[in-house]
């Protein structure tokens, strides 16, 4: 009788636990469920914001990339703005005197360009900077027939810059033909406007006063005319030489 009162005690007691323990079990199930969840959503968010982060990353890395080039271009832009006739006062070479300041030995001029010598007669030497020549003004102070100078010396295989200046008030058509086929001509300017050649000018027109630019380099010894059209007979005189020696 003890023990069926025993195993009936025991039996209830089974009963009485197993429901709460079964509820227990679902209730560490769900809670598991639950935190592996979160955890799930988190490792979502924490990978959105990475993502996020990363493309915030890329698109500024390509902006900067992108300003990095822009700022390239325009600078490389500035620098196209090189233009030939920028030998200025710091990299251009010596002022070339008219012959006239030279020591041009008498009867000279009668002697072949090729039997000069440049060192004697006073040029500079050669230089990789082109040597300015005194600029020859027609019309000069504006009497319509005088000139500054009429005689040039330079030396062969020299670049130089050359200032042709109206300041009388007609028109000039200034010449040089043999000259300008005898030379490699780079440029002609007119107020920062630049005139590239493929060959020689026919002349140099002033229809008002100011200068034009010749920028050139000799290459062979010889003496070349220069004139201005119309007025190199006598009573004007406008015209003179330009001797190139070695």
């Amino acid at each position: 009788m003890l023990n069926r009162t025993l195993w009936l005690a025991l039996m209830a007691s089974s009963l009485a636990l197993g429901p709460a323990g079964l509820a227990h079990a679902q209730s560490s199930s769900e809670s598991t469920s639950g935190q592996t969840a979160g955890s799930d959503a988190d490792d979502d968010d924490n990978d959105d914001a990475s993502g996020n982060a990363a493309a915030n990353s890329d698109a500024g890395s390509s902006e900067a990339a992108t300003g990095s080039q822009e700022g390239s271009a325009d600078a490389g832009d500035d620098d196209d703005d090189d233009d030939d006739d920028d030998d200025d006062e710091n990299t251009s070479g010596d002022m070339i005197p008219p012959a006239s300041e030279l020591n041009m030995a008498p009867g000279s001029e009668m002697m072949p360009a090729a039997a000069l010598n440049g060192d004697q007669i006073g040029l500079p030497p050669v230089s990789l900077s082109s040597q300015i020549i005194t600029p020859l003004v027609i019309g000069q102070g504006g009497e319509p027939y005088a000139v500054s100078d009429k005689d040039f010396v330079l030396r062969a295989g020299q670049p130089y810059r050359w200032d042709i200046v109206s300041e009388g008030g007609v028109e000039y058509k200034w010449h040089a033909p043999d000259f300008f086929r005898n030379v490699w001509n780079n440029q002609i300017v007119i107020e920062d406007r630049e005139i590239h050649m493929d060959g020689s000018p026919a002349w140099l027109e002033f229809d008002t006063q100011g200068p034009i630019t010749v920028q050139f380099q000799t290459i062979r010894p010889g003496r070349y005319e220069w004139y201005v059209e119309g007025l190199d007979d006598e009573e004007h005189d406008m015209k003179g030489t330009i001797t190139v020696v070695p």
